[in-house]
């Protein structure tokens, strides 16, 4: 199969947590001549493999982006998501490749797909001074007042990272922020559908084919690489689950159940994410998980 010549300039591959995203991605990559664009807020982490779900044996020799780019501890937001794959899909489209991204970060994917501009605010030592005798509640509120919309609730939880989205916030009120223009992009969105019990079931033989297979122990190995417990909360429910077994806050069978379940709500939050970005103007083919995705995917492309 060869891509319709103007009808996109980038194929999205989207879905739920195990899904099976990568695997698709991966197979429409082989036909298409395509690299494949991580949309994964974790994934450019080197050392968190099994907790974000890499998959990294499906890749083959498919080119990929945006994956073990930065050392584990570091900071990635949202704008440097979007500024790097801006350049990812300039690289790979230079190349007469064809672009796919692939993830669940609903985030991400939206700051990708609906172009908005995200922008870039300095640090501001003096607004730094003057939120430091404040209490973590009350940066949270000053951070809902200047974004009633905020949605990254990982803003919430952390005392640098409310200081830095205040920042942000401030910077773009004050218009010192400095806008990139991005490229206009047409893309062609697939997503991929499971019934509901079907995928809470995908869910957890994954978890526990995970935590069988070196997931504790990756966990393990970052906290003693140096990464703290409280920095690895906020890498993700598997990092803050497993941390909090390792530290001996519960046992393993409620440190299983209540992942479990915590990942099945993550997988409905997705679901929202997907719906929003429809009601804004999105369109997602829809394909049936349980059936040859290959097939249907192809179909929805020759459409």
């Amino acid at each position: 199969m060869t891509k319709p010549e103007s009808l996109f300039d980038i194929l999205v591959v989207l879905g739920p947590t195990a899904s099976g995203k990568t695997r698709l991605a991966v197979a429409l990559a082989g036909e298409l001549g395509g690299e494949i664009i991580s949309a994964d807020s974790r994934q450019v982490f080197r050392g968190m493999d099994i907790g974000s779900g890499k998959d990294l044996h499906e890749y083959g020799s498919v080119p990929h982006h945006l994956i073990d780019i930065l050392a584990a501890g570091e900071e990635f937001s949202v704008f440097d998501f979007q500024r790097r794959y801006v350049n990812a899909c300039a690289d790979i489209i230079s190349r007469t490749a064809v672009p796919i991204l692939c993830g669940g970060s609903g985030m991400y994917l939206d700051a990708a797909l609906r172009g908005y501009r995200m922008v870039e605010v300095p640090y501001d030592e003096a607004l730094r001074t003057a939120l430091a005798d404040c209490t973590d509640v009350e940066l949270v509120e000053e951070l809902r007042r200047l974004k009633p919309d905020q949605h990254n609730n990982t803003d919430l939880l952390d005392r640098e990272r409310t200081v830095r989205a205040i920042e942000i916030a401030r910077g773009e009120e004050d218009g010192c922020a400095v806008c990139e223009p991005l490229p206009k992009m047409q893309a062609h969105v697939i997503g991929i559908h499971w019934e509901r019990e079907t995928l809470r079931r995908r869910i957890t033989e994954r978890l526990r084919h995970r935590l069988d297979n070196g997931m504790i122990e990756e966990v393990e190995f970052l906290h003693a690489s140096g990464i703290a417990w409280e920095r690895l909360d906020y890498y993700g429910l598997e990092y803050r689950f497993v941390g909090a077994y390792l530290r001996g806050e519960m046992n393993k069978n409620d440190m299983f159940q209540k992942l479990n379940s915590a990942i099945h709500n993550f997988a409905k939050r997705q679901g929202n994410w997907f719906r929003r970005m429809e009601r804004h103007g999105i369109l997602i083919n829809w394909i049936d998980g349980s059936g040859d995705q290959v097939i249907q995917a192809r179909e929805s492309i020759k459409k």
